[in-house]
């Protein structure tokens, strides 16, 4: 009778590809699959799927753990919504290849853009690496909760090649252009899935200045797709400029699928302000090029994009103003009784915000439309209850009303602006990106915006939202919505050995209870390195989730085991 490392059984077993569910065992041996249905015999391990349905691990095509992985083994808060693997290095910003000399600008960069702490990247990163394929050599000596993929960093690449002459307004030679071009078909050889870029200028250093990537012209982005078109392998991953319109924007996407001839994903969102519907110009786009045989990709999120504020966060309504900026280094607690001193309160409240980052500005000027939450998340919240019409049925000024908002529950309440997919005041537009067959979910971000953002919950997200509690007329049949998660993120990136149950693929699993599945709001944590902060979600439901063969979380609680590794693009990783 045959002898196994874990049995998973009893369970709906949804196999990824968006076929219909059978009722089995999943039996798993040396971190491979290698039974599924009826399976006889015993495990080292038997868990009771009854009732449960059973999926393919979650593959998350849009992190940013490029610095966490270095000096961290869980890559939470991912790992607890059932991702088993990462793909890192997007929107064109990571730590390699960099010279010992620019370390200090890839960082800035970093904690502008992804709002991680410079004091954390400082603390945390070994810098064991120059060049890109020296920096996957040191990942692969990483033991995690998760796998992980890597991609080339745009902005990254621009200043290795360029020097200080890429954070100014310079444009490349055609010599900085075929060294990048090289320097991506290097990295796509030593193992890289891709190259990253950005075309948003929301995307600039603390201080204000522009990531070098926003100074590239389109034979620029030419030049990094020509790379991968050399080595016949990896994608293009880009965030195309939001306030333009998406009929200058969608050429130039396409014409760097054309010159690349590999897959091409972007971000794909309902902006506002944005002229005209342009995620509809872009859904129309995407058709064209399926039929003209290009690979293009939308990323969509499947709820708003959105942003939290707080006094115990990275923004606020006065986290710009000067008397603030006194006491922004204090605890918690003693800020708190500061700000409830009246004086200080009427000198505050008599400021301005002041920042030299346009964008930081705008951010802070965004908490007008933020709602406050309570016990429970609410991603879709209704107008008469933003704060600035809380402000006004209470006869206040927003100042007042937020000034004492933000002091309620000693400091720690939080408050949620949905920036982007809720233009309507609803997920009608979300719905329709998601049913395009040219789209991907994907933008969770998982290691970035550790006090802004915490958006790596949305596979647990997606799955309550539109596979389970959708009305029916807009709900994602569970096996198309598993599919989604599973085998067509692993199929964009090109992993070809998980994303599915079937013998003989990598036994990344996950154990589910769909009526169980519920959100918490985010809570924070100052468990970095340099006791810097970051938001957590957990998650009710996920009754386990496996990675190689071995079970890494139970109910939300980490076992210890560390099976992830660094994957390779091109190789099948090893149990």
């Amino acid at each position: 009778m045959a002898h196994y490392d874990l049995i998973i059984r009893g369970g709906t077993i949804h196999d990824g590809t968006g076929a219909a569910p059978i009722v089995g065992d999943v039996a798993v041996k040396d971190g491979r699959i290698v039974a599924v249905g009826r399976v006889e015999g015993d495990a080292a391990e038997v868990i009771d799927a009854a009732g449960k349905i059973v999926t393919p691990g979650f593959v998350d095509v849009h992190t940013h753990f490029d610095g966490q992985v270095t000096w961290e083994n869980r890559l939470s808060p991912s790992s607890g919504h059932g991702v088993t693997t990462a793909v890192m290095g997007n929107c064109g910003v990571g730590f390699a290849p960099c010279r010992p000399d620019q370390r200090d600008t890839l960082v800035k960069l970093m904690e502008g853009i992804e709002d991680i702490p410079e004091v954390v990247m400082v603390e945390g990163l070994p810098w064991n690496w120059e060049t890109f394929p020296e920096y996957l050599n040191a990942l692969e000596e990483r033991q995690l909760d998760i796998d992980i993929a890597a991609q080339i960093p745009h902005s990254a690449l621009r200043v290795y090649v360029m020097g200080e002459r890429a954070a100014r307004k310079e444009a490349p030679t055609a010599k900085d252009l075929a060294e990048m071009r090289r320097l991506v078909a290097e990295g796509i050889a030593a193992g890289g899935f891709g190259v990253t870029t950005s075309r948003n200028v929301m995307h600039r250093t603390r201080a204000g200045d522009l990531a070098p990537s926003l100074y590239s012209d389109v034979d620029e982005l030419c030049a990094l797709a020509a790379g991968l078109n050399d080595a016949d392998g990896g994608v293009f991953q880009i965030i195309p400029a939001p306030a333009e319109p998406a009929e200058v924007e969608f050429p130039i996407l396409r014409q760097v699928a054309e010159t690349s001839g590999r897959p091409v994903s972007f971000t794909l969102l309902d902006v506002p302000n944005q002229p005209g519907e342009g995620w509809r110009y872009h859904l129309a786009g995407l058709e064209q090029a399926a039929a003209d045989g290009l690979k293009m990709r939308g990323q969509v999120a499947p709820r708003p994009v959105g942003m939290f504020f707080g006094l115990d966060l990275s923004l606020h309504h006065f986290s710009s103003h000067p008397s603030y900026k006194a006491i922004a280094h204090l605890p918690l607690a003693e800020r708190v009784a500061i700000m409830r001193d009246p004086a200080f309160k009427a000198k505050l409240l008599a400021e301005s915000p002041e920042d030299t980052n346009p964008t930081t500005l705008m951010l802070i000027g965004t908490f007008r439309g933020t709602y406050q939450w309570d016990d429970q998340p609410n991603y879709e919240p209704s107008r008469e209850d933003r704060v600035d019409a809380r402000a006004q049925a209470a006869g206040l000024s927003l100042d007042e009303y937020a000034y004492e908002a933000l002091l309620g529950d000693d400091g720690r309440t939080v408050f949620y602006l949905p920036a982007a997919n809720y233009t309507g005041g609803n997920l009608k537009p979300v719905r329709e990106m998601l049913g395009s067959p040219h789209t991907v979910m994907a933008l969770a971000d998982g290691g970035a915006h550790y006090g802004l953002i915490c958006d790596a919950s949305f596979p647990t997200f997606y799955l309550q939202r539109w596979a389970r509690d959708a009305a029916p007329d807009e709900r994602i049949d569970l096996p198309e919505a598993i599919a989604e998660l599973t085998s067509r993120a692993a199929s964009l990136i090109g992993l070809t050995d998980r994303g599915r149950i079937a013998p003989g693929l990598k036994a990344d699993l996950n154990v589910i209870d769909l009526d169980g599945l519920k959100l918490h709001v985010p809570t924070i944590e100052y468990d970095l390195p340099a006791g810097g902060k970051r938001m957590h979600q957990k998650a009710d439901g996920i009754v386990a989730t496996v990675v190689s063969g071995q079970v890494t979380y139970r109910n939300g609680q980490h076992t210890g085991a560390l099976p992830g590794r660094l994957v390779r693009r091109g190789e099948l990783v090893a149990a």
